[in-house]
């Protein structure tokens, strides 16, 4: 059974794993990732409200090296002013 790594890197900060996990392929590895980051960027909103600008990436690697990475940036391109628009617009919508 394949081990992959999944390694993060979070802002300028870097997390490497060091144990890995056993997956029946990249498939599954790829499922892994995507949960990895949404568990992380849930927490780093929790942590770090209003963290516009902050970058997290998962990179994949197995004993051979890098497969493939996963990323998110929580960027604020649209301005706290639009985003606040949009959720009332949204409520408005759904009779609130």
């Amino acid at each position: 059974m394949p081990h992959y790594f999944f390694d993060l890197r979070d802002g300028d900060a870097f997390v490497q794993d060091n144990e890995g996990t056993d997956l029946i392929d990249i498939v599954e590895a790829q499922i892994e990732a995507a949960e990895y980051l949404a568990d992380a960027v849930k927490e780093l909103s929790m942590r770090l409200p209003g963290a516009a600008g902050h970058p997290m990436t998962i990179e994949v690697r197995d004993l051979r090296g890098a497969l493939f990475q996963v990323g998110f940036d929580l960027s604020d391109q649209l301005g706290s002013d639009a985003i606040d628009e949009r959720r009332l617009g949204a409520k408005m919508d759904r009779g609130h």
